[in-house]
């Protein structure tokens, strides 16, 4: 059994036949997903995918390169998290490659969600891209330990996970470890501790081998999983096991969500 820990079934590729979606997902041994927020205003559309469907759980956020949009407060954001459905705060995080400064308000919301987090007590969803050293300073200036979390679809260093590690986050995998030219990438995924690993899809994006460039779905995580076991010389079964266990460890077994 596996759980994608982190996809966007209210984006329109996938909610548009969204029954299908999920149907695949069960047929595949995906017994859960993470559906991500990305901003406040899609939040009806996630929240609501998670409470129609016993599998799916959701988070609350605003994504770091989303602009133009509702800026939560960390109000705002412990008062949408206060429902079983909502596991995590996020997406939130950094992410410089197409923004330039300056990018005080990119660093601003990155606080206001840990804090949050840190008060409504669930992890935080992080998304780190082309910014991993302002990353993980906030994080130890906003205290992300106390929350915990995820550091997703993970393409940094084996020194940035193992700062993200020691603040009590787990290293979440998606298909861009199947990557032929991911080669930096793989050897990072054979060394992160089993008990700390999770993988996801980050669908409709960023489809593995052999579906690349095509529309990704929870249906495919357990390709990600079946290259981690390939990487660690391990059955899949074992990665599956270890992943869905850290995942329903740290977010709360899916099925006893009210």
């Amino acid at each position: 059994m596996f759980v994608d820990s982190h996809c966007h079934l209210a984006f329109p590729e996938l909610a548009n036949d969204i029954d299908a979606v999920l149907a695949r997902m069960r047929a595949n041994k995906v017994v859960g997903a993470l559906n991500i927020c990305t901003t406040i205003e899609e939040f009806p559309r996630v929240h609501a995918l998670a409470r129609a469907h016993d599998d799916v759980v959701c988070s609350v956020g605003v994504h770091p390169d989303s602009c133009d949009v509702q800026e939560p407060d960390e109000d705002l954001l412990v008062r949408l998290a206060d429902d079983p459905r909502v596991v995590a705060i996020g997406e939130t995080g950094l992410d410089y490659y197409r923004q330039r400064e300056p990018l005080d308000w990119q660093r601003e919301r990155f606080r206001t969600h840990i804090r949050a987090a840190r008060r409504c007590r669930k992890p935080l969803i992080i998304h780190t891209r082309a910014s991993a050293v302002d990353t993980l300073r906030i994080m130890r200036e906003e205290c992300a330990a106390e929350a915990g979390g995820i550091m997703h679809c993970f393409t940094e260093s084996m020194e940035v996970a193992t700062a993200a590690l020691d603040m009590n986050f787990h290293i979440s995998f998606s298909g861009i470890v199947t990557f032929k030219n991911a080669a930096d990438l793989q050897k990072v995924a054979a060394e992160i501790p089993m008990d700390r690993m999770l993988v996801e899809t980050d669908s409709p994006y960023l489809a593995p081998v052999p579906y690349r460039g095509k529309t990704n779905e929870p249906a495919f995580v357990p390709m990600v999983a079946a290259k981690l076991a390939e990487l660690r010389g391990c059955s899949i079964e074992a990665i599956a096991g270890a992943t869905t266990g850290n995942f329903l460890r740290l977010f709360k077994p899916l099925h006893s969500q009210a």
